[in-house]
């Protein structure tokens, strides 16, 4: 009896087990049976070309998927900066400041008269200017000849000569637009200084200059070696000559050679305006004439590591600022302590190399940056701006600065780069009365342009994929099912001749 229950009690689970596996299979995904398949279904010319002509429709939206999941999404957020408040809380925080580097080349404006002055309005000037800014002279095509070093002094002039009469102005030539060539050709060396007589410093180099030529003329002895000439630039004549010269400094001295081509470099003199060493310095060119020295366009005849004279008619400056975080401007014109300038012909004709705002970024920042945002962080680079000859012309760029703050795929394991991007708007400004010089405006928005990139999730793209599939099959049921019932439907009417 005890062997008889224990059989029972088995076969009695093995009745539950196959309860529960029928109810499972009942829920299941049911298919048809091997068997059935070619009773219940039929090939047909339709169904194949239907069914190739899904496939590759399924084969492309599959592909199509895949690609978009290894692009990256980007979402863009407009918010509001925030800085002001941090500062409040920590007036030392570096977002108080804004970093902006520039790099301009001006071909017709001297390193040794350009002025680079930052104020914002607030009315305050040269806030972290000393020794950001330098300098690199630039010959008249416009190449590169070396750092320009300000001068450690003054210019000095000599005091101690009394005024000279204009009867005693005989030991310098006087030149104009019609004879200059001809005496340029009757000497090896002509120096010539052009000067205007309302010029304050032209007066006190007046009587220096005619006693140096003098002395030039004695060491020259008729050799015809070297001679010292004048220009007054005030005159008719002798204002075609300096336009010609693009002389816009007062007192300019200038090195003309009997060989010069007719777009030669010429020097000119950057040293103290004594007659000690204005003769020290022509002495130089007596001996490269007499080829006692060698033939060279910068002479140091007091050997002080400063060139008094050079070819360097352009400049290039380039600087890297930090100002308030407010709107201010960047001011290039021309100062000077020893020169006084006829604005009428200043010009400030100039070439953006770079202008950015912000720290330099890294190379692989450029790489991973959106191309919008990389190309509004140097909006000016490579433009120039040309000044129209004989009139004064300002060029002024108004900036607008956004922030911009890029974060990455965190895969990437970059950091969020942050570039300050800008619009700009340049206008010109010709008056008489105003002085030429670069102006560049700018005003920081107070507003974060948030660009977020990233990559679609795996379970997105997984139900994006089964959406396709499931989407592709459905679709292809009801248009054969609707194929079919429509080529039934004409098959029968043509049996019963009702198509005509």
């Amino acid at each position: 009896r005890h062997s008889q229950g224990r059989g029972s009690q088995n076969r009695w689970r093995e009745d539950q087990r196959a309860v529960a596996m029928s109810g499972f299979l009942a829920l299941s995904y049911r298919k048809i049976k091997q068997d059935l398949r070619a009773e219940l279904t039929e090939a047909s010319v339709t169904g194949s070309i239907l069914s190739i002509l899904v496939g590759l429709f399924m084969v492309y939206l599959v592909a199509a998927q895949i690609s978009e999941y290894r692009s990256i999404k980007t979402e863009t957020n407009v918010v509001l900066d925030h800085y002001s408040s941090a500062v409040g809380n920590n007036q030392d925080s570096a977002e108080d400041t804004l970093q902006i580097n520039f790099n301009i080349s001006f071909p017709h404006l001297s390193c040794e008269y350009a002025s680079v002055d930052a104020t914002n309005f607030m009315g305050t000037h040269d806030a972290g200017l000393a020794s950001r800014v330098s300098k690199v002279m630039l010959d008249k095509a416009g190449k590169q000849i070396g750092p320009f070093e300000e001068r450690k002094h003054k210019v000095k002039h000599t005091d101690d000569m009394a005024p000279l009469k204009h009867k005693e102005l005989d030991r310098s030539l006087k030149v104009n637009i019609h004879d200059f060539e001809e005496v340029r050709r009757r000497y090896e060396v002509l120096i010539v200084n052009f000067y205007t007589p309302w010029c304050h410093w032209c007066q006190k180099l007046e009587p220096v200059w005619d006693e140096a030529a003098g002395k030039i003329k004695e060491l020259d002895d008729d050799r015809m070696l070297i001679r010292f000439a004048s220009v007054d630039c005030s005159g008719e004549d002798g204002s075609k000559l300096c336009t010609d010269k693009r002389i816009d400094a007062f007192p300019t001295i200038m090195v003309f050679r009997r060989d010069d081509l007719k777009d030669a470099h010429h020097e000119r003199y950057h040293g103290e305006r004594s007659v000690t060493s204005i003769v020290n310095w022509a002495k130089h060119f007596v001996d490269q004439a007499t080829k006692k020295a060698p033939k060279t366009q910068a002479v140091d005849h007091n050997e002080d590591g400063e060139a008094d004279s050079h070819i360097g008619v352009g400049c290039l400056i380039a600087g890297l600022l930090h100002v308030q975080r407010a709107p201010g401007g960047i001011t290039i014109q021309a100062k000077s302590d020893g020169h006084e300038f006829n604005w009428a012909t200043m010009d400030v004709s100039h070439k953006v190399n770079h202008i950015s705002f912000g720290p330099f970024l890294t190379d692989t920042a450029w790489k991973v940056m959106p191309a919008h945002i990389a190309q509004a962080v140097g909006s000016l680079d490579d433009r120039e701006f040309s000044s129209e000859q004989h009139i004064p012309t300002t060029h002024e760029h108004m900036v607008k600065i956004v922030k911009n703050v890029v974060e990455l795929p965190t895969a990437w394991r970059i950091p969020p780069v942050i570039a300050h991007g800008y619009v700009v708007h340049s206008n010109n400004i010709q008056r008489f009365a105003e002085v030429p010089s670069v102006r560049i405006n700018y005003d920081i928005l107070p507003i974060i342009v948030h660009v977020q990139s990233k990559f679609e999730t795996f379970y997105k793209f997984l139900t994006r994929l089964c959406a396709i599939l499931g989407g592709v099959f459905t679709i292809t049921g009801i248009v054969s099912a609707g194929v079919d019932a429509g080529m039934a439907s004409l098959t029968q009417k043509d049996r019963l001749g009702k198509l005509g």
